[in-house]
């Protein structure tokens, strides 16, 4: 499998991205939930942070951070009035275009200019993306490092037990395999050829748009 470096070979100075960051440094007065920042050359998310005024020493912040890069959540303590780097992260509107390998090919959507990103950067976002899928593509420091998809996508059910006939709000619930491969939880009365509405942060079964 190539690395990130050698998929990355696009004139990326011609490219028109969202810039986030990377240019400034925050105080621990500034923090906020959702506030990106740079530990040790990585970007985390804050999660959640607390102001703590102990009677004794001096003030300081606990934190959650969530990883960009892995996902994992740490917890990490500042001192009052501590700076942080905030990350150079840009974001780029790209569409899924097809799979090479371990390699998946985005397109961006003003440039036309492709992109091949590893399997392991898209992560779960797999289980739900689609050819000719309109994405957002997470690059720090220049380099791809995640996959939005959009919250809600359409895909068509290829496998599943038969539906029931004029079942539609018993409760009741099976396994559907989605033409992704995905596999989710849907009513009874789904059948395979039904187009169905599927949130994509939790995999869960919203409605049937239509059906054969």
């Amino acid at each position: 499998m190539p690395s990130v470096d050698k998929a990355f070979q696009v004139s990326y100075s011609a490219l028109r991205i969202k810039k986030h960051g990377g240019e400034m440094a925050v105080s621990t007065s500034e923090f906020r939930k959702g506030l990106k920042v740079e530990l040790n050359g990585e970007p985390y998310l804050m999660v959640d942070f607390q102001h703590v005024k102990p009677g004794k020493g001096g003030a300081f912040v606990r934190t959650r951070l969530k990883s960009l890069l892995s996902g994992n959540i740490i917890e990490k303590t500042f001192r009052s009035g501590e700076k942080l780097d905030t990350p150079d992260l840009e974001e780029r509107a790209m569409q899924y275009l097809y799979q090479e390998g371990e390699n998946f090919i985005f397109m961006d959507n003003e440039t036309f200019e492709q992109l091949s990103i590893p399997r392991d950067v898209i992560g779960s976002g797999l289980d739900f993306l689609k050819e000719n899928m309109d994405v957002n593509v997470m690059f720090h420091n220049r380099k791809p490092i995640g996959v939005e998809l959009p919250y809600f996508v359409e895909l068509e059910v290829v496998r599943t037990d038969p539906g029931i006939k004029g079942d539609t709000a018993s409760g009741g619930n099976k396994p559907a395999t989605l033409e992704t491969g995905a596999v989710v939880q849907v009513p009874l009365f789904v059948k395979e050829g039904d187009i169905l509405k599927i949130d994509t942060r939790d995999g869960s079964y919203i409605e049937r748009v239509s059906g054969k």
